[in-house]
């Protein structure tokens, strides 16, 4: 099985051999709930998300990912910020890729579907704001979900 192995300003991270534009997004309900996904290449929780496609616009990437990753179909209403920390590198053991992060994280309400898991994640579940710091996640995952929930109106530019 391939698995996602996030480093931080690890002097032991392998040296970064590609940059994909990606997106993350928060997704949430009438209550305010936030859609999580627990991982099956790492087992870490996390907003969905994934690489955009060529030929396909951001929006577009994170109204599909959603639903690849989820069942849910969502409408996407803002951004949350730019994250592009180098420091930040992700090897995926299956092909050696060591990918500096890059990836803009939007925000999203859902609109239909029913939370159900894929070959990308092995849970999925509607979160109440007030337990999303319980979940075990990537510091670069929660520093994304802090900056949603601190909702400053501007956008994370890092």
């Amino acid at each position: 099985m391939s698995r996602r192995i996030d480093y931080y300003d690890d002097p032991d991270a392998p040296k970064p051999n590609s940059l994909v534009p990606s997106v993350n997004v928060v997704v949430t309900n009438d209550a305010g709930d936030v859609l999580m996904i627990q991982r099956t290449d790492n087992g870490n929780w996390a907003v969905p998300g994934g690489a955009i496609d060529l030929g396909e616009s951001i929006p577009a990437a994170a109204v599909r990912e959603t639903l690849e990753e989820t069942g849910i179909t969502c409408e996407v209403t803002g951004l949350v910020g730019t994250y592009s920390d180098p420091r930040h590198v992700i090897l995926y053991t299956s092909n050696g890729e060591a990918r500096q992060e890059f990836s803009l994280v939007l925000t999203a309400r859902a609109v239909s579907g029913q939370p159900a898991p894929s070959d990308e994640s092995r849970e999925v579940r509607w979160v109440p704001r007030g337990q999303l710091a319980d979940l075990p996640m990537d510091r670069s995952m929660r520093m994304r979900i802090e900056h949603y929930l601190a909702g400053t109106g501007l956008p994370y530019i890092g």
